[in-house]
């Protein structure tokens, strides 16, 4: 290759390897739409690709880590134009077109920020230690620990009160996350461990689902939030509707002026974006998401994009479009072609339009609902499909493979065989509860 050539080749630095990202980067890297035009850096702060919607199966230990997660240079590292780079980045100086990376300047002439979404707990950061989320691998592994010690101190905890506070799981926010993890850990409570313990019964568990709002799952028809709260119901788990969390602590919740005694809480009651915002000084609305053009560039910036939970763009409802994997993904390969296209000589390929193909939640393990447009449907057959699109959009056939095996014998045993408690994060969560509490 010339010197010209090697000159022509535009830098594209991609921020984050999620589902935007990876998108981005492989288009980039598909030598029969990009005829080798750019040199692609990929940063990310973890070396792996998630595939975010199964994390709660992996807090509730239904799954492996490894079963839904893929080294990022596994899946790009026979691509010669592409660079991975594990660091965190920390800001972008927009005036010499550089990435800030630990310390470190990356030259860029064409900046895609795919940097995801970040606990929100409006205006009350002080609830984290005792309601953590659900984002990384870490955040599931911590929590998969603190769900299965309450079992295990509660199997030793003489005191019936304190017992039962350790049997308590508190899930606030009533949305898909809220509503999927609240199904399995009542069957995880009440099949899986059911014949475990000699000392406590785990049926005995409550599992109690806050959501503020009038109803779960607000995206979806009311008749499906309705089947929803019906399926939750026939788990056993408790829903509270209109129900505001005013205080969260070591003890417990507080719900206006009730309280509920726990020793675990799931924070699943909302998301604020990244940092990226205040890196681009760029108009964000609310939630922190950049206020992006209709081609996904940032106003003032043509060479900066931003894409998936970190973007705020209007569908074709003039709602702004969800924070979820299909989003992320095509925004991810639009602003791909669209790179292609200029470098090309071509203008553009005209304002990037979401394709929706529905969206699904499950709860438990024979219902899902799924909603397109006008098209409903709710029960075993949905969750078929549940099963079928999940595993079809995980990455690499060895983790389609194994998920699905997974997912067999746990239907046809309803066991669950990831039930490990491993590293300190969850014995460091409820030691620090443990003393806060006085027990």
């Amino acid at each position: 290759m010339s010197n010209t050539d090697e000159q022509k080749r535009l830098r594209v630095v991609i921020v984050g390897a999620g589902f935007g990202g990876l998108t981005a980067a492989q288009t980039l890297s598909n030598k029969a739409l990009a005829k080798s035009s750019f040199d692609v850096t990929l940063i990310d702060r973890h070396n792996y690709h998630l595939f975010q919607p199964l994390l709660y199966q992996v807090a509730t230990a239904a799954l492996s880590p490894a079963d839904i997660a893929a080294p990022v240079r596994g899946i790009l590292g026979r691509q010669p134009n592409i660079t991975v780079m594990l660091g965190s980045v920390s800001g972008v100086d927009t005036a010499h077109r550089e990435v800030i990376v630990d310390g470190r300047r990356i030259g860029y002439d064409r900046l895609i920020l795919a940097t995801g979404a970040q606990h929100a707990y409006f205006g009350h950061d002080d609830w984290e230690p005792f309601a953590p989320g659900l984002k990384t691998i870490d955040d599931a592994t911590a929590l998969r620990a603190r769900i299965l010690l309450a079992f295990e101190r509660a199997e030793m905890e003489p005191d019936p009160a304190k017992r039962q506070a350790l049997l308590n799981f508190v899930i606030v926010g009533g949305g898909p996350t809220g509503v999927e993890m609240a199904g399995a850990i009542a069957e995880l409570a009440k099949r899986a461990l059911a014949w475990d313990f000699k000392t406590i019964d785990p049926r005995a568990a409550r599992i109690i689902l806050l959501e503020a709002g009038p109803r779960l799952l607000t995206p979806f028809d009311p008749s499906l939030s309705e089947k929803a709260l019906r399926a939750l119901q026939k788990l056993g788990v408790e829903v509270r509707l209109g129900a505001t969390v005013t205080d969260c602590n070591a003890k417990g919740v507080a719900i206006g002026s009730g309280f509920i005694e726990t020793h675990t809480v799931i924070w699943a009651a909302g998301v604020g974006a990244s940092p990226a915002g205040r890196w681009l000084d760029a108009p964000v609305d609310r939630a922190g998401r950049v206020l992006v053009e209709p081609d996904l560039s940032v106003p003032g910036h043509p060479d900066i994009f931003v894409l998936g939970d970190t973007a705020s763009l209007a569908g074709d409802n003039g709602k702004p479009l969800p924070g979820v994997a299909p989003v992320a993904k095509q925004q991810g390969a639009y602003v791909a072609r669209l790179l292609i296209a200029r470098a090309g000589g071509k203008s553009g390929i005209g304002p990037f339009h979401y394709r929706d193909f529905g969206s699904l939640a499950t709860i438990g393990r024979k219902l899902a609902i799924i909603e397109r447009g006008r098209f409903r449907m709710s029960g075993f057959f949905a969750w078929l499909l549940w099963c079928v699109a999940h595993i079809y959009f995980l990455i690499g056939f060895r983790n389609r493979l194994v998920v699905a095996l997974t997912w067999l014998w746990s239907y046809i045993t309803y066991q669950r065989g990831t039930r490990l408690i491993t590293g300190e994060a969850g014995r460091s969560d409820m030691t620090s509860n443990d003393r806060a509490a006085g027990s």
